[in-house]
């Protein structure tokens, strides 16, 4: 006889994590099943082993620009012990996920590839198991042409090999203009690797603001070499390199690279769950019926959450969602919205870059009668003494009632402004309530104010 669990979780990343701490609350008839590591994308391949080594890239660019606030200094990357230190301090992070799962009833964890054989039905490593309902976490993986990958076979890498080279290479191609390709780029120039970066666009990174994206533009190009509109036409292994071909102006060019890194986005891991099983229509996993509210797979208990079915895998939003997934779940078919957090992204870019809650492309798209608060970041006080002084926010105030809708920014210390504005946002605060906030001089957080003042301006 089959034993009917109360949910069994598929995939032990963030999301998967998450939902299981909070289910085992309130259960322990419950099954979590995971293929491959028992660990996070985040600090496996993601988010930690990118900042350590972003971390290394900023430490050595400061030390190289250290003229600019009146010291002479020299130094030397060592390229063998920064990847080192990549690998030694993401071993250390996800062994600290590994102690936890450990820990975990070994009934409730089983290694293996799930397929569904019905709604209520799944299969793994040849056995059915039953559940009153199900949360899908399995995540993403990094896309890239399979017929690159044919011809180039490790010489392409994706954000889940760079981190596994032992040393830095001497030059790097980079295919992507987006969040990953811009932070490992950059850190990779700043580290003495001869970068170039094909960008489908003329775009990068995450910032939607026109005036934002053109000062990203100018600024990031001083520094690494982007060639904006511009793909490769032709791959080749060519004596252990890597040969691309391509065309600027109408003229062909050629590049001979250690590497090509593809970072072109990531695509779920949905299609290896057979959901057609479920239903015919689930065959495209672009036109599923996913509940953005509540997370629900149309009509079923099925709940899909992380970036199994995102268009922002972001490691806070899938822990969150994770997590508030449990009671609907528990109380199928009484299934409620989940509470959604304010929106925000962060790219650890130099200057950085964030958007939080509505950004410049949605209000414009929604038809939201705004005005918008812009300082540079070239005159900033605080930010020239830091010799940081690079970049620009925009925070973005309703003309109906002078509520903060949200912000871009590329500027120093992004990562954290942007935390006081989604605060700021979350407490529904208007420009009035935020210029009423202390501002302590010197710092960046001026800057803010400054803006804001800017849209005060213009309600006037």
């Amino acid at each position: 006889m089959i034993t009917m669990y109360d949910i069994i979780i598929i995939g032990a990343g963030t999301a998967g994590i998450a939902a299981y701490k909070q289910a085992v609350r309130h259960t322990q008839n419950i099954l979590i099943i995971n293929a491959g590591p028992w660990d996070t994308t985040c600090a496996r391949v993601g988010c930690m082993p990118s900042k350590v080594l972003i971390s290394s890239a900023n430490r050595m660019h400061d030390i190289q620009h250290a003229n600019e606030i009146g010291l002479n200094l020299n130094g030397e990357v060592d390229t063998t012990q920064v990847m080192h230190r990549v690998r030694s301090l993401r071993d250390q992070f996800t062994q600290a996920t590994l102690d936890d799962v450990e820990k975990w009833p070994v009934q409730h964890k089983i290694s293996g590839t799930a397929k569904f054989i019905n709604a209520n039905t799944i299969e793994v490593n040849g056995q059915h198991y039953q559940s009153k309902s199900f949360i899908v976490a399995v995540g993403s993986t990094p896309t890239y042409d399979q017929a690159w990958k044919d011809e180039l076979g490790d010489l392409l890498i994706t954000s889940d090999q760079i981190f596994e080279l032992p040393y830095l290479p001497k030059s790097l191609a980079v295919i992507g203009s987006g969040v990953i390709a811009l932070e490992l780029a950059q850190a990779m120039q700043r580290l003495g690797v001869q970068v170039t970066m094909f960008a489908r666009s003329r775009k990068v990174g995450s910032l939607t603001s026109p005036q934002l994206q053109q000062i990203a533009q100018k600024t990031l190009s001083k520094e690494i070499k982007i060639l904006f509109e511009t793909l490769p036409e032709k791959i080749n292994q060519l004596n252990g390199q890597v040969e691309i071909k391509y065309s600027q102006q109408g003229t062909q060019q050629t590049l001979i690279t250690d590497y090509m890194l593809v970072a072109t986005g990531r695509e779920s891991q949905l299609k290896q769950l057979d959901l057609e099983k479920i239903d015919q229509t689930f065959s495209d996993l672009k036109k599923l019926p996913i509940n953005t509210n509540t997370k629900q797979l149309g009509s079923y208990p099925i709940f899909v959450v992380g970036d199994a079915h995102s268009s922002t895998p972001i490691q806070h939003e899938a822990a969150h969602e994770g997590k508030m997934t449990v009671q609907n779940c528990l109380n199928f078919p009484d299934v409620k919205p989940i509470k959604t957090l304010t929106a925000l992204g962060i790219v650890f870019s130099q200057p950085e870059m964030a958007s939080v809650a509505k950004t410049h492309k949605q209000l414009s798209a929604e038809n939201i009668d705004f005005v918008t608060g812009f300082v540079s970041y070239e005159g900033q006080g605080r930010a020239q003494v830091l010799a940081k002084n690079q970049g620009a926010v925009e925070i973005y105030v309703s003309k109906k009632d002078g509520k903060i809708l949200g912000a871009e920014l590329f500027c120093p210390a992004a990562e954290h402004l942007a935390h006081l504005l989604a605060w700021l946002i979350d407490a529904d605060a208007t420009l009035a309530d935020a210029l009423n906030k202390p501002f302590y001089h010197p710092t960046l957080e001026e800057g803010l104010r400054t803006a804001l003042k800017h849209a005060r301006r213009q309600l006037s």
